[in-house]
């Protein structure tokens, strides 16, 4: 594995590398074919060319709203090597969330797919997005002219020269993450920062250039697209990419691709789990699976039964690999989201920012000990940027301890983040929502663990004057208005919200009910009403 200087650590730069140096390997598994280094390289030259050619360059920002496919990489990384800014979108956005994005990015163009232009519609009204590209066939939308992806792609043969003055400093993507008591921030990364995550995980987790890392995973979370696809790129391996999670054909997945390595969110883990045993279950070719959050329980469970050594971290999209669980660390700190490494300090400090000895629980605050490893920033927040550093410190939001050894353990958020099966939703958002409906005066929405692991939504509402609406209106309303995963599964009407003398709303008092009385509440599941992906 080439470890690239920091100065090296740019997207052109590096696939430039791959393509002279272990250019016949194959890179990318998507379908029955697979794509070489060599190709890749090539293929995110021509997507560069296209781009230029309709007048994106430097700094122009483009949000990407396209589901798992190859094209997501050469988009992102063609616009890349142009020096162009990314903004992948949550696939499950619309209405006014899919507006805020376009807004607050400052997207010029947007390429999306065809499958999701209907809900591109409304939200580009009073955006500056004035370029669409389109992968599929595609009528108008929103009185914007489009063009077609695969002639943007092939619309020149003339060199590119990737002589451009990009630095890894540059920003390349803006991914959003979920507000806490605000809107969404737009996470600013330039280029260095996927590829610190990139080596951390290829040597840290031990990946080599004969490894298959599979993920279903949506390539527009940090997850997916840092965890396996640069840890894959870092370690000379190949990426196997299929569309989405699916239970059913999950190991069917893993042999026709030969996997020897996996991600799973806690959720999708647990479900892989709950599968029926069988004969089979150590038919693959899996050698780790990196299980964020994990227990003693799954990492027991999947070395016992499909024979997979179980590898974790704790890691933010603001930030890199903060704590690795490796494959050879002692399985007595299974507990653990890993062990700080090296390249980062990590601090646990009390509310007034006061460190803390092992042992005792406070806010889990990281900086680098290396550059290029973190955001640059939250796009156009500067207050937001600066309220999340302290003394140089990266301010986590979240709770946990460390032990004498150096190891993590993960207590609560202290943020008001609500994590659903992989997606981080924000509370301030859903609560915004659903205060639109003519018929609610006030929501808090809290979580709730889930029996498979992480959270589910609960919401409080308190009806407006003189209004009686139902639950099923309510859930028909947010069903309409917000990603799939957003829609609160637990209700309960109320007066009136807890409140402290400065009224802000006692969220703790209303978890500690949702959770001691989840059975006593309205549950949209048991009420027969189950929200799906679309598509």
């Amino acid at each position: 594995m080439k470890i690239y200087p920091y100065r090296e650590r740019t997207i052109g730069r590096v696939l430039a590398e791959k393509a002279a140096r272990v250019g016949d390997r194959p890179f990318l598994h998507w379908q029955g074919s697979a794509t070489t280094y060599a190709e890749v390289d090539r293929i995110t030259n021509a997507y560069a060319r296209g781009f230029a050619e309709l007048g994106i360059t430097k700094g122009s920002t483009v949000a990407v709203m396209l589901p798992n496919c190859p094209e997501f990489l050469w988009v992102c990384w063609g616009l890349g090597k142009l020096g162009a800014v990314s903004v992948p979108l949550n696939t499950a956005a619309k209405g006014e969330q899919l507006a805020y994005y376009l807004r607050q990015s400052g997207a010029r163009w947007v390429c999306a797919d065809a499958e999701f232009l209907h809900a591109l519609a409304g939200p580009l009204t009073g955006t500056d997005v004035g370029g669409l590209v389109v992968h599929g066939a595609a009528g108008p939308v929103g009185g914007l002219a489009h063009h077609d992806l695969a002639t943007v792609a092939a619309a020149s043969s003339d060199p590119l020269e990737l002589d451009y003055d990009i630095e890894p400093s540059d920003p390349m993507l803006i991914m959003y993450t979920s507000g806490t008591t605000g809107p969404s921030k737009g996470v600013v990364s330039p280029h260095s920062q996927g590829h610190a995550v990139g080596e951390q995980m290829a040597v840290n987790c031990e990946y080599r250039p004969d490894d298959v890392l599979y993920t279903c995973l949506p390539l527009f979370h940090g997850n997916a697209i840092w965890y396996s696809v640069h840890a894959a790129l870092w370690a000379d391996a190949s990426l196997a990419l299929y569309p989405r999670f699916s239970a059913r054909a999950f190991w069917g997945q893993i042999r026709e691709s030969g996997a020897t390595a996996f991600n799973a969110l806690g959720a999708m883990a647990n479900i892989i789990w709950q599968l029926p045993a069988g004969t089979d279950d150590r038919a693959h070719s899996v050698r780790t699976a990196m299980i964020v959050p994990t227990s003693p329980q799954l990492v027991a469970g999947y070395r016992d039964r499909f024979g997979i050594t179980v590898t974790s971290v704790f890691a933010m999209t603001e930030n890199c690999a903060v704590t690795v669980l490796g494959p050879h660390d002692d399985p007595a700190k299974a507990a653990s989201a890993g062990r700080v490494r090296d390249d980062v300090a990590v601090q646990i400090t009390d509310d007034a920012g006061e460190p803390l000895p092992p042992g005792e629980v406070g806010e889990i605050c990281v900086r680098p000990n290396r550059p290029g490893m973190i955001m640059r920033g939250y796009h156009d927040m500067p207050e937001a940027t600066l309220g999340a550093i302290r003394d140089l410190w990266f301010l986590t939001g979240d709770r946990g301890h460390l032990d004498e050894d150096g190891y993590l353990f993960f207590s609560d958020r202290k943020k008001e983040a609500i994590r659903r099966r992989g997606e981080n939703i924000s509370a301030y958002e859903l609560e915004t929502i659903l205060c639109r409906h003519t018929a609610v005066h006030e929501v808090a929405a809290v979580p709730v663990p889930s029996d498979l692991s992480e959270d589910d939504v609960m919401v409080y509402v308190v009806r407006a004057e003189g209004e009686e609406p139902t639950y099923e209106e309510l859930v028909e309303f947010a069903i309409a208005e917000m990603a799939y995963f957003m829609v609160p599964r637990y209700w309960e009407f109320v007066d009136e919200l807890p409140k402290t003398p400065s009224l802000k709303v006692e969220k703790f008092k209303l978890k500690t009910a949702a959770v001691e009385r989840r059975e006593q509440l309205w549950d949209r599941e048991k009420a027969g009403i189950l929200v799906r992906r679309s598509g």
